[in-house]
């Protein structure tokens, strides 16, 4: 029997195991900056298995004898899609968190075995998880010298050379050098030398830089080590280096090869060096260790500031919103007329919002790949569609979008959940969108005090699937960057504290995080209503300490069709028609003849 293109990747890749004397290796979706979305170049998982998610894992065993000999590893988001993309008979399908790579390796790896590993794509923290989990069969976690993966791969993108761009004040709102003095006042007061910042988009904010290097997030492959004098060494390849970027940065930012990062770690022997576990790989505190400097672990110092937007930020994701929300609703308004016609696909649909969105102006690019997802293909939380799997919007069905854009002065990201006529939605979609709505619009209601967690605000968005028997399999809010990362921490909206990062963090005036509660039927449909917010102060008269709330920032039109009223009560009812209002109000300017009065008779008031 012909193998074909991933079983024959699976082989070569275990022959390559068999030359590096190893009995298994770890083939996770990351980079050397632990991103989220990662350049072609460091699409490994990708390329060997075809999964096309932004979080999974796979362990492949050298003996391809051995039963299951390779697994694949993704949270409750990818369940569906990892069945589509991966195939069954050559790795194993792993649900985390219920089970783990060390798990995994503790009951199937051999005894004594050798697992590769490479150190530039994992944290610290995973490699101990992974190395006491082997201990007691004898076996060892093995740094590799060269990527197995990159061994094989004949035809690898080389890493983007785009230059790096300037990114202006007036879009920060702060200059870089604020943002390193304050950064060297922390190094002072914890008594450090150095930080070592390892986020592409710690590194993009810090220095009021962007680039073109990660598809959806416009940020420049590179490594900063901040000084406690205020000073920073940029390591970044040549070519991206242009004289703008020179003048912006000045001499308190010293430009070096990309290449001279490592060397540099290694000359900081006798120094305390701050380094965040959770966003800098092994290799860097391996480097450190051997080089003899005091690694002080602590969380990235960019993180928190970059989270908390200034006023100017704030202001210029608003204007974002107003072009994007006018593009979405233009599209609302073409997919009305068009999707009943039965010759809209999921691929169109995206191609049509993204043109829209073009034509709106200042689209540097997609916050995401758009989930364009009908009928059952909603159903998977993150689905991404291909050739392979477009369905077209049939009329008398669901269709689920969740989309966004880069502007130079905002991030935005939407989802929307919309009835393909004609006809009337059945009882039962129309009940689970309403609970979906009453949680949305229950946190985005919320008024709570200084120091409450995204954790402890969960509940109010799930409280109504809940009452009947129904949840989602993903958190209800992320953090969102400035024209930079769709999902940015700390911040975060979840079921559970101390186990998921972000869910621990107090929300802080300034933060923008996203609503998006969900309701997912396998194989039938799926439904989900996002918009972002954005925390702000609070005043209550009487109040004994600070309170905040959220002020929503996304306008374009929720699904009128789909709300089944009765189910709503007259405080829903009247924040439904006061978002409505503010839509028309806002968006309404935006847009002329038959879209302005579409807009106009979808902002309607109800009940």
């Amino acid at each position: 029997m012909l193998m074909n293109t991933h079983e024959a990747r699976l082989d070569a890749l275990r022959k390559e195991l068999a030359r590096q004397n190893l009995d298994g290796f770890v083939v996770p979706i990351s980079d050397e900056h632990m991103s989220e979305y990662v350049g072609g170049y460091a699409q490994r998982l990708a390329w060997l298995t075809g999964f096309g998610g932004s979080a999974g894992t796979a362990v492949v065993l050298a003996d391809a004898s051995v039963d299951p000999g390779a697994a694949i590893f993704v949270d409750g988001r990818y369940t569906l899609q990892v069945r589509d993309q991966v195939d069954g008979r050559l790795y194993a399908y792993e649900s985390v968190p219920e089970t783990s790579v060390a798990k995994w390796l503790a009951a199937y790896a051999p005894k004594g075995a050798r697992i590769g590993y490479d150190a530039w794509l994992h944290s610290k923290g995973w490699v101990a998880a992974v190395r006491n989990a082997l201990e007691p069969k004898g076996g060892t976690l093995v740094p590799v010298e060269r990527n197995p993966i990159d061994a094989i791969w004949e035809d690898r993108p080389e890493p983007s050379s785009a230059a790096a761009l300037v990114h202006g004040e007036e879009l920060a709102g702060e200059s870089s050098q604020a943002k390193r003095e304050a950064l060297s006042a922390w190094l002072a007061e914890e008594q450090l030398d150095v930080a070592v910042i390892t986020a592409l988009d710690s590194i993009a904010w810090l220095l009021n830089i962007r680039g073109e290097d990660v598809e959806r997030t416009p940020v420049a492959l590179s490594y900063v080590l901040a000084h406690a004098d205020g000073t920073a060494d940029l390591f970044i390849a040549e070519e991206k280096v242009t004289a703008e970027l020179r003048r912006h940065l000045g001499n308190a930012v010293r430009i070096m090869a990309r290449d001279a990062f490592v060397p540099s770690l290694q000359s900081l022997a006798g120094k305390r060096i701050a380094v965040d576990p959770e966003r800098a790989v092994e290799a860097i505190f391996a480097t450190l260790q051997n080089a003899g400097a005091a690694i002080v672990e602590a969380r990235d110092p960019t993180v928190l500031p970059k989270a908390v937007k200034n006023p100017v930020e704030q202001q210029g994701h608003r204007a974002a919103q107003v072009r994007d929300g006018a593009a979405m609703s233009r599209f609302l308004h073409w997919l009305e007329q068009e999707g009943p016609k039965g010759e809209v696909t999921e691929i169109s649909a995206a191609e049509a919002l993204h043109t829209f969105r073009k034509q709106g102006g200042d689209l540097r690019d997609l916050s995401f790949d758009t989930i364009s997802g009908a009928g059952p293909n909603g159903a998977i939380v993150h689905y991404r569609v291909s050739e392979e799997t477009n369905r077209t919007l049939e009329p008398g069905s669901v269709y689920l979008v969740d989309s966004g854009g880069q502007y130079p002065d905002g991030t935005t990201d939407i989802t929307r959940t919309v009835w393909i006529g004609p006809g009337e939605p059945p009882a039962e979609v129309k009940d689970r969108f309403t609970r979906v709505l009453k949680g949305h619009i229950a946190l985005a209601r919320a008024v709570f005090p200084r120091g409450t967690a995204g954790h402890q605000l969960d509940i109010l968005a799930r409280q109504f699937l809940w009452q009947a028997g129904l949840d989602y399999a993903h958190g209800t809010g992320h953090g969102v960057g400035s024209f930079l990362s769709v999902h940015e921490g700390p911040q975060r909206i979840a079921k559970s504290a101390g186990g998921q990062a972000g869910t621990d963090q107090d929300l802080l005036p300034g933060m923008f995080l996203s609503n998006e509660p969900g309701y997912y039927k396998t194989g039938e449909y799926g439904i989900r209503i996002e918009n972002l917010v954005l925390v702000e102060p609070r005043e209550i008269p009487g109040a004994e300490d600070e309170y905040f709330g959220f002020e929503t920032l996304t306008l374009a039109p929720i699904e009128s069709r789909l709300v089944d009223v009765g189910l709503l009560t007259a405080d829903e009812i009247a924040w439904w028609n006061a978002y409505h209002a503010r839509v028309a109000q806002v968006i309404g300017p935006q847009l002329e003849g038959s879209d302005k009065a579409w807009l106009e008779e979808r902002c309607r008031a109800i009940g």
